[in-house]
C-alpha cells in the first residue's frame, strides 16, 4: 500500500458551555459537538522526490513529514510543523518507533479559523491515514489519546456522530440522536482567533462580576435530539463564546438576524465563529435560507450540510 485517504467531516457545537477558568488558563467544557457533510480529505502517501505544492520538510526522531494544502483556503494553511495534521502525524510516528517518511495531501473544503474544527478534522485523518498506511493497526481508543494530546476537538473529529465533550471537550459521550439535522452555514471573511474569543469571554464575564456556573448538559437539547425535533433543538442551541464572537466581529450580529429573519429554527455563532450556523426545517428550506443568506449579502459565502454523519473513515487505500 502507498496511499490511504481518509475523509473527515466538520463539526458545529449544539451547546458549547463554558466553565470559569481553571489555573492552567483553561476551561472546563460541556460541549455538545455534531458531526456534519461539510468533508475535508488527507491522503497519506509514501514520498517519491519532492511532491508538488509540498511545504518544507518536518523532521522529528526518525520520522519526516510533509504536507500539501489545495481548496480556497489553502493559503491561510501553514505548510510546516505548526500545522495540526503533520503534528498528529509526528505524534503517530513516534507511537509506531521505527523510521517513517510520509507526505500529507490535504483538500480543504471546512472553512479555515472558522469554528468548525478544520485543523482538528484534518490532524484525526492524519491518524487514521498514516495508522492504516504503517500497518500499526491500533484500536480507535489508542488513536482518541493520541488527538486528546493535541487539541481538544481532535478525539471528536475521531468519534464523529453527536456527543458531549466534557473536560476541555476531549471526554466523549455518545449522544442518541432520533434523526438527520439540515444546516445552513454562512462563512464569513478572515477567521477568528479560538484564544482571542476565549479572552474576550473572560473579559466579558470579569466586567460583569458575575460568578461563572459549572457547565451541564441542557435537558431540552439532549431530549430534542433524541426526539429528532428540529424545532426544540432550534431552541436550544446556545454557545456561551457567542456574545464575545460578536464582540470581536460585530458585523456577526447581522448574519444571525438575517437568518433569522428568513426562517432559520435556530441561529447561533459556531464554537469560536466566525461561521454562522443555521438549522433549516428540510433540505429545501435549506437551500432557500443559503440563497437568502447570499442575496443579503451578510456573508462570503453559503454552505448547506447534514448530520450527524460519521467521523474519520478511510475511503480509499
Amino acid at each position: 500500500m502507498t496511499a490511504v485517504t481518509v475523509r473527515v467531516p466538520a463539526k458545529v457545537n449544539l451547546q458549547l458551555s463554558v466553565g470559569p477558568r481553571r489555573d492552567d488558563g483553561y476551561h472546563d467544557l460541556v460541549n455538545v459537538f455534531h458531526a456534519v457533510s461539510l468533508f475535508d480529505e488527507v491522503t497519506a502517501s509514501v514520498p517519491v522526490g519532492v511532491p508538488p505544492g509540498a511545504g518544507p520538510a518536518v523532521v522529528s526522531g526518525t520520522a519526516t513529514v510533509t504536507v500539501s494544502v489545495e481548496g480556497d483556503s489553502a493559503g491561510q494553511v501553514p505548510l510546516d510543523g505548526d500545522n495540526l495534521a503533520v503534528r498528529a502525524a509526528l505524534a503517530l510516528a513516534e507511537r509506531a518507533g521505527r523510521p517513517v517518511a510520509v507526505h500529507l495531501a490535504v483538500r480543504k473544503a471546512i472553512p479555515v479559523a472558522g469554528g468548525m474544527a478544520g485543523g482538528s478534522a484534518d490532524a484525526a485523518a492524519a491518524l487514521v491515514a498514516c495508522d492504516e498506511l504503517w500497518g500499526l493497526r491500533l484500536d480507535r481508543r489508542e488513536l482518541l489519546d493520541i488527538g486528546a494530546g493535541l487539541g481538544s476537538d481532535v478525539p471528536f473529529a475521531l468519534f464523529g456522530g453527536t456527543a458531549v465533550g466534557t473536560g476541555r471537550g476531549e471526554r466523549l459521550a455518545p449522544v442518541p440522536v432520533g434523526g438527520e439535522f439540515h444546516w445552513v452555514f454562512a462563512l464569513a471573511d478572515g477567521g477568528l482567533s479560538t484564544p482571542a474569543v476565549y479572552g474576550e469571554c473572560d473579559r466579558l464575564r470579569e466586567s460583569t462580576g458575575e460568578p461563572v456556573a459549572w457547565p451541564r448538559a441542557d435537558e431540552a437539547l439532549m431530549a430534542a435530539l433524541a426526539a429528532g425535533d428540529a424545532k426544540a433543538l432550534g431552541v436550544a442551541l446556545v454557545n456561551d463564546l457567542q456574545p464575545a464572537a460578536l464582540m470581536l466581529r460585530p458585523s456577526l450580529e447581522r448574519t444571525l438576524a438575517a437568518g433569522r429573519e428568513h426562517g432559520a429554527l435556530g441561529a447561533l455563532v459556531s464554537g469560536s465563529g466566525p461561521t454562522c450556523a443555521f438549522l433549516a426545517e428540510s433540505p429545501a428550506h435549506a437551500a432557500d435560507l443559503a440563497a437568502a443568506l447570499r442575496d443579503a449579502d451578510v456573508c462570503r459565502a453559503t454552505v448547506t450540510a447534514h448530520g450527524p454523519v460519521p467521523g474519520a473513515e478511510i475511503v480509499a487505500g
